[in-house]
C-alpha cells in the first residue's frame, strides 16, 4: 500500500477536533507507535473495537486489551482497568463512550511513560483532551486509526528487539 495524500486530507478533515495535532504529528504516532493499551477492546470479533485492534496487531502492534468483562483477548489476559496495566504503552487507544472517556483520558496522562492517547472516531471529551494537551500530552481525538494508518500506507514500525531490547 502507498501513501494516498488526498486519502489522508479526507479522513483528517473527517475528525471533530480541531486541535488535534499536526499531520506530520500524527503520521509519527502512528509510525512509532507498537504498544497499544486498547481500552473497550471488544470481545465481539465483528465489532470494530475488536477488528481494529486485531487489524493493528496484524501489522505488528502488541495489543493490551484493557476489558473488565474478559479474561483474554487477542491472545493476551485482559485487563480490568488502565491503572492495572504495567507495562509501559506508547499508546493508549479508547473505544468508551465519550461521556466514560474523561477518565481513561485522566488515567492515560498520568503514565509516566506518557503515552499517546487516541479516541476512536466519533468520541471525544474536551475538557479531559485540554487537560491532557496542558500537561504535553497528544490527544487525538474523533479520528479512526484504521482509516489514518491505512491512508499513510501502512507505515506502523514492526515490532523489532535487538539485544532484548526494544527498537
Amino acid at each position: 500500500m502507498t501513501f494516498d495524500p488526498q486519502a489522508l486530507e479526507a479522513v483528517l478533515s473527517a475528525s471533530s477536533d480541531p486541535n488535534n495535532p499536526d499531520r506530520e504529528t500524527i503520521h509519527r504516532i502512528v509510525r512509532d507507535t507498537v504498544r497499544i493499551a486498547v481500552v473497550g477492546i471488544s470481545r465481539d470479533p465483528a465489532k470494530p473495537a475488536r477488528r481494529i485492534p486485531s487489524y493493528l496487531a496484524a501489522k505488528g502492534a502488541e495489543i493490551l486489551p484493557v476489558n473488565p468483562h474478559a479474561e483474554r483477548i487477542l491472545g493476551r489476559a485482559a485487563h480490568a482497568h488502565l491503572d492495572d496495566v504495567e507495562d509501559p504503552v506508547d499508546m493508549v487507544l479508547v473505544f468508551r463512550p465519550s461521556a466514560e472517556a474523561g477518565d481513561v483520558i485522566r488515567s492515560a496522562m498520568v503514565r509516566p511513560e506518557g503515552p499517546h492517547i487516541w479516541l476512536q472516531e466519533g468520541i471525544r471529551n474536551d475538557e479531559a483532551a485540554s487537560e491532557a494537551r496542558a500537561l504535553g500530552r497528544s490527544v487525538v481525538q474523533d479520528l479512526c486509526i484504521y482509516k489514518v494508518h491505512r491512508a499513510f500506507g501502512d507505515t506502523l514500525r514492526r515490532v523489532q528487539e535487538r539485544d532484548g531490547t526494544r527498537i
